[in-house]
Order: C-alpha cells, then structure tokens, then sequence
C-alpha cells in the first residue's frame, strides 16, 4: 500500500492509503459477512481511509439511513479497530422521513443539524471523534456563515478532525473556505466529487442541480486543485459503477462523442500493461500530478482484490500521456 496526507493542520491532518474504500451499502445491500470479509481484507493490504455517510443506504429500504455507519460501528469493535483507520462520514443530506430523500426533504446544514447529525454519526461509529466530516450536499436556505461556524465549533470542540465538502458549486466551496479564513476557522480541505477517466456532459440537469451537474469534478474543481496545494481531491465512482466492465450501466450523460475514444485508450494500455481497464483507471488517479485519492466500492473480496493491484500498477509517462490527451 502507499500512502498520502490529508490535512494542513499539524493536529488534525492524518495519512491515508491512496486507495479508499467506500462502504455505502454495507449492512444494507451487502450483507454483514461480506461486508466484514471486504474490510478485513482491506485493512490486511494496509488500507486505512474508509468513507461512509449518515444517510447510507435509505434507499434501499426507504428509510432514512445509517445501516453503514452502524456496521462499520460493529466492525471496529469486535476487530479492536482505533483511530489507526481513518473513517471519513458526511451529514446534511439524510431525509428528514422514511419515504423521502435528499432531493426533497433533506437535513441541510444548519448548525442544529450539524451538531445532532455528527453526534448521532460518532455513536453508530463508536468512536469519539469524526476524523473527517464532509458537507454532503448543499443547502442554500442557510447562511453560509453559519454552516461554517457550526461545522467549526465541532473541530474546536475536539469532536471533528478534517473538514470535506461533496456536490457543491466550486464557487460555494471557495466562498465557505474564505470566510472561513477570514474569521480564523478551520474550512474544507477535501474535496469529494464524482470522477473518472471517461467525461461525462456537465449540462445535464436533475432533480438536484437544475443547472447540470456539480457532483461531478469538472474543469473548474480540478483548476481550483490545482491552485490550492493543501487539497486532495477524493474520487468517487471512478469505476463508473461496473461500466467499464458492463458498457449498458453507463450512464446516459456519458453518451457523447469523446467517449468512445478515451475508452480506446483505455484499452490499448489496458492490452500493453497486462492490467485490467478498472486498474488502469485507478492508476491514472493515484499517480495523477493533482492530489487524488480514488474511492472504490466492492461488493466481494474479488472485487476488492482487482482494485487494490492497481495500487502497484506504474503508468509510464508516456501512456500517461496518451489517457490525459484522449478526447
């Protein structure tokens, strides 16, 4: 395993393996035992940066959440598991009632919200304190100001280590880190955003970003990256959910011209290295010159076995090259 740090401050920033595991449908979709084996097996590669939510999995039982976080609570107890693992959670987009969701009737990030969420979280967790605590999805009809301030309160309060934000609008992102900074505050250091090798269109709309996509690491998340060297971009979905493997789960906003050609690459290096597309993907990612840490799914020992060699796999530059320049 390898390993990178996350985190500017002395006290709170934490080394993490450049490979994470997200454990979103544990306990839920993914039975107890597997789950366990998954994480057993990740822990012996050296893996140590675990990612759930409190809001994981409400759909697949139409409640609100929290199975993952309740298993994983369950699992470090009974391996003995402290802080030498780091496990990252977020808050704001569990439904308020069974039966709804985040689009129509989430928790948002008030600082109410913000307090109860994370001490309801360090108890399915069992743990004393959140080492990372992610904004989930936006709430505009609270002031920033106060999101910023009650997420603060928690890292002050010795409850929250790293602060990390997901699905915002970059200029969200930089508004919160700035008064953050203005006013002396810890403000978000990592960045959780959907991204992968092939490019999705940025102009579709859903029922949460009426504008297109901010979920996804676009131009201007991977520029602000670029500018500001304290941020790690963690990855999610960089497998696409299966797609590279299963071309019909690819998601309709990837149907466009430029994507044929980057999965040619992806083959030909794939065919040149002796590697499998997927570990090629998360090659790119983890050797990438922008910090980032791909967040990987596995519903089998298998399947986590597949994406752990990629940790191994070297990109020369000049294949590099070749999967940067595709379009």
């Amino acid at each position: 395993m390898k390993y990178r740090t996350i985190g500017t401050d002395p006290k709170n920033r934490r080394e993490v393996s450049v490979l994470a595991l997200g454990a979103m449908l544990f306990g839920s979709q993914t039975d107890e035992e597997t789950s366990f084996a998954v994480l057993d097996r990740y822990v012996e590669a050296g893996g140590t940066f675990i990612d759930t939510s409190d809001n994981y999995a409400f759909w697949v039982d139409g409640g609100q959440g929290g199975q993952s976080e309740e298993l994983l609570g369950r699992w470090r107890r009974s391996r003995g598991v402290g802080d030498e693992i780091v496990i990252a959670t977020k808050l704001g987009a569990r439904p308020l009632a069974p039966g709804t969701s985040y689009v129509d009737n989430a928790e948002g990030l008030s600082a109410k919200v913000i307090r109860e969420s994370a001490e309801r979280s360090r108890d399915r967790l069992g743990v004393a304190k959140l080492d990372l605590l992610y904004a989930h999805i936006e709430d505009r009809q609270v002031p920033l100001q106060e999101t910023v301030e009650g997420f603060a309160e928690l890292v002050s309060e010795g409850t929250v280590g790293l602060l990390g934000v997901s699905n915002h609008a970059v200029w969200r992102v930089e508004r919160a880190r700035a008064l953050a900074a203005a006013a002396g505050l810890p403000g978000y250091e990592v960045l959780q955003y959907a991204h992968s090798h092939l490019r999705p269109r940025l102009d579709v709309p859903d029922g949460l970003f009426p504008d297109g996509s901010l979920g996804h690491a676009g131009p201007d998340l991977l520029s602000y990256l670029r500018a500001e060297p304290g941020l790690t971009l963690v990855a999610y979905s960089p497998l696409l959910k299966g797609a590279y493997t299963h071309p019909d789960r690819l998601p309709a906003d990837f149907d466009h011209p430029g994507t044929p050609t980057r999965l040619k690459v992806l083959r030909e290096v794939a065919q040149e290295t002796g590697a499998t597309v997927n570990q090629v993907v998360l090659a790119w990612q983890i050797g990438a010159e922008l910090p980032i840490i791909p967040l990987v799914g596995a519903s089998s020992v298998a399947q986590l076995e597949e994406s752990l060699a990629a940790v191994d796999l070297e990109l020369s530059p000049e294949l590099r090259s070749r999967l940067d320049a595709a379009h």
